[in-house]
């Protein structure tokens, strides 16, 4: 299913935090499902109002009264919360309900055995760029999901960017790389406006400089299709002010510091996981 296309599905969101809201706001702006179509669950009250008031979308504070009528939902609460929530939709959910979690560390084992055995269950893995329809999400199906499953949430979450399966044995790298990574690129782009400033620039100026250096870069990457290998070489020069400061970035451990950022996320996501597997038992 491409972009864009509609889906004649109920979707409801047990959760309706950042992430649920951006998903929300990219299905109704792609029309790929309609404003009627959706109902969120949150005990917020104030946020339901907001998503109702600027969307259009049905609201509840009631988890088992949003599932009650959905054919797809998602499970987009916090994962410390996750077994407490389960039991409460799994009582309401109908059997050919598609079941879809963004809660990080979830296996889909979990899921499975919190729901009526044969439930369909996809896990997907997307991050904060979703809330400009920039997300990059990776998927995985359970054990009972089918192709038609994974080709339905992959038409749901590229209206927030772009989705690709993995298996689910990659989802909790996925979260310590694209999941956790815009945090580490605002990081960069922190640290490049600090730097920009330290040697004469206006701090805003650094900063309107650095952010956009990093948008053009990744840009350039995608739509020239070359490896950046290729590319950090086509605009290094040898003895250039490029390769002095790459010179500076290896002698400072940069791809060593990214390698690690990734690793503890990753274990991270595991360790989260297995608290809320032994929450569940």
């Amino acid at each position: 299913m491409p972009r864009g296309m509609s889906v004649e599905h109920t979707i409801a969101f047990v959760g309706a935090g950042n992430m649920a809201g951006a998903l929300i706001r990219g299905l109704i702006g792609t029309a790929t499902v309609p404003a009627a179509h959706i109902i969120a669950a949150d005990p917020d009250q104030p946020r339901l109002r907001r998503l109702e008031a600027e969307l259009g979308i049905r609201v509840t504070s009631d988890n088992a009264e949003a599932v009650r009528e959905a054919t797809v939902v998602i499970l987009a609460t916090k994962p410390q919360v996750f077994a407490q929530l389960l039991p409460g939709v799994a009582s309401a959910l109908n059997e050919d309900t598609l079941l879809v979690s963004i809660a990080a560390g979830i296996s889909t084992p979990m899921i499975e055995d919190a729901f009526p055995a044969g439930s369909r269950v996809v896990r997907t893995m997307p991050n904060t760029p979703a809330l400009v329809g920039a997300g990059a999400t990776a998927i995985a199906g359970g054990s009972h999901a089918t192709d038609a499953d994974l080709d339905l949430a992959e038409t749901l979450f590229r209206s927030v960017g772009i989705c690709v399966r993995v298996p689910e044995e990659q989802i909790d790298a996925v979260t310590g790389l694209s999941g956790s990574g815009p945090a580490y690129v605002f990081a960069m782009i922190e640290a490049l406006r600090d730097a920009g400033a330290r040697e004469g620039l206006p701090e805003e100026t650094a900063l309107q400089l650095a952010a956009q250096t990093v948008f053009g870069a990744a840009r350039l990457l995608l739509e020239e299709r070359e490896a950046p290998e290729v590319l950090r070489e086509r605009v290094t020069s040898p003895g250039g002010t490029t390769r002095a400061g790459l010179d500076a970035l290896t002698a400072a451990g940069f791809a060593d510091a990214i390698l690690g950022a990734v690793r503890a996320a990753t274990r991270r996501s595991v360790e989260l996981g297995k608290i809320a597997e032994g929450a569940a038992t």
